[in-house]
């Protein structure tokens, strides 16, 4: 599977990512509102690409890479995931998330990736309903699912924190 936009292309992680998602997932800034410490071994970024493969051979969809056009970089993830264990009530359900490299925030990037993803969900999956979360204190990440047209019909506790619940029907999406 293979997204592409202006400024990024969307595809499945292949484990020759695993350098590039251990500097995503062991970055103190990136995981900070994620409710998991920072991985310390990139052993554990290759186990974290070789789940994110096994979704998709098992609910076909899954976070896909995100590269940089213009650098040909590994920057991040974004993407849609059948959320197989229950968040907030929820479960069985379709999930949109991102996390990107410090270096590549406030360049639009996340709002471009998750846009093609949920156009993704919507036109070719034909989903119904969207579903996202992001932590109360993550301003950004709010920001972007409020921009994307996300109605937050919702909160729930973690044990770093209250985290918001958001949804987007197709009817509502931009």
């Amino acid at each position: 599977m293979k997204i592409t936009t202006k400024n990024l292309i969307l595809r499945h992680f292949e484990e020759t990512g695993s350098k590039r998602m251990f500097l995503l997932d062991s970055n103190p800034d990136v995981m900070k509102y994620i409710g998991v410490p920072p991985v310390t071994d990139i052993q554990e970024s290759l186990h974290i690409i070789k789940m994110i493969s096994q979704q998709y051979q098992d609910n076909g969809v899954g976070r896909l890479a995100v590269i940089e056009k213009e650098s040909g970089l590994l920057i991040g993830w974004s993407g849609l995931k059948l959320l197989t264990q229950e968040i907030n009530g929820y479960k069985n359900v379709y999930d949109l998330g991102y996390r990107f490299l410090p270096e590549f925030w406030g360049k639009g990037y996340a709002f471009e990736s998750a846009k093609a993803s949920l156009d993704f969900g919507f036109k070719d999956m034909n989903i119904d309903v969207i579903y996202a979360h992001a932590h109360s204190e993550n301003a950004g990440s709010n920001h972007i699912l409020k921009k994307l047209g996300f109605e937050k019909t919702g909160e729930f506790t973690e044990p770093d924190g209250i985290c918001y619940w958001y949804e987007l029907k197709r009817k509502n999406f931009l």
